[in-house]
């Protein structure tokens, strides 16, 4: 066995004042109740809430704060992210990771801003991958970031064993949100340590879930602390044996023998998605998407490479219309 204990934190956030002295106060109060836990993970944009206003350079008061915490408690620590402004007054949705030292070990930038929602925000480019000495691999993404699986594929063909996911989700794609982190989980075989807040930073319903996408954990809609002793060794026997002895997903993908052209943009291959509308807030009345049929000549082969016209008439089945370039909505 490689156990190791992980709690996630479910909180209330408040959007208008700092939370940082409550993070801190539930740390103290998680290692009096639970003193065998290892590693905390807080919510995304826990320390200040989702408003730019109390956006600050990456390192500040509140990142000190939690550094004494951590080295305080011998924990690693992950405060959920904060808004960091540059130097050139860029702004980021950044998390830090912590170890049981009070040392930065490493930082990440969101790659995938909820857009268009999540405005004025600047993607990250570079994957957050570290090791804990002795126990294994561990990742971070957060939020919106697992909706795009090329993320995890990145961390888990480095060898990334448990996806730390802080979330600010308040909206109605919450169970959407839910399946995708089971998804992810079964698919790239790790753990999947999914922490959403409350108030201002969400509706809850955080959530744990080993390498077979079974549900550890999964907190309500109040404030939650819950420490799991996950094994590692599990993630390592899956991904030699397969999920319940079946699929062997990883050394499946290692093996292909296809390749991805639209991960090259040159390729043309992405030439649908280009036809879509701009990445913009819907409006009322918008009729985008429901105009414009696709004539025959736009038509695509679903069984292979070809891409050419096929002629008026031929049997491919119904396509969805493209959106409308030009639709404000």
């Amino acid at each position: 066995m490689t156990p190791f204990a992980i709690a996630g934190v479910q909180m209330y956030v408040n959007a208008l004042q700092s939370n940082v002295e409550g993070m801190i106060h539930r740390i103290d109060v998680l290692m009096a109740r639970f003193p065998w836990t290892e590693m905390v993970l807080f919510s995304e944009l826990a320390p200040y809430g989702p408003l730019h206003r109390f956006a600050q350079p990456f390192e500040n008061e509140a990142l000190d704060q939690f550094r004494a915490a951590a080295k305080k408690h011998r924990i690693w620590l992950i405060p959920g992210s904060m808004f960091e402004k540059t130097e050139d007054g860029r702004i980021y949705n950044t998390s830090a990771v912590i170890d049981p030292d009070g040392q930065i070990v490493t930082r990440y930038r969101k790659m995938f801003p909820f857009r268009p929602y999540e405005v004025e925000v600047e993607a990250g480019t570079e994957f957050c991958i570290f090791d804990v000495p002795n126990v294994g691999r561990f990742g971070l993404s957060i939020c919106y970031d697992i909706w795009f699986p090329e993320t995890t594929r990145q961390l888990t063909s480095a060898g990334v064993e448990v996806l730390l996911h802080p979330v600010l989700t308040g909206t109605t794609d919450r169970d959407a949100e839910l399946a995708i982190a089971r998804a992810t989980a079964a698919q790239f075989q790790c753990y999947v340590i999914d922490v959403n807040g409350l108030g201002a930073g969400g509706v809850g319903r955080s959530l744990m879930i080993d390498p077979s996408a079974t549900v550890l954990h999964q907190s309500a809609g109040q404030e939650d602390m819950f420490p799991i002793e996950v094994d590692l060794s599990i993630v390592r026997r899956q991904r030699e044996t397969g999920l319940k002895g079946l699929g062997q997903v990883l050394k499946s993908f290692r093996d292909r023998d296809a390749e991805f052209s639209v991960y090259d943009r040159s390729s043309g291959a992405d030439a649908y998605l280009r036809s879509l509308g701009p990445l913009e807030m819907p409006r009322q009345g918008s009729r985008a998407g429901l105009e414009n049929p696709v004539v025959a000549g736009d038509r695509m082969s679903h069984a292979g490479g070809n891409t050419g016209p096929e002629p008026v008439g031929s049997d491919l089945g119904y396509i969805p219309p493209l959106a409308d370039k030009t639709a404000s909505g």
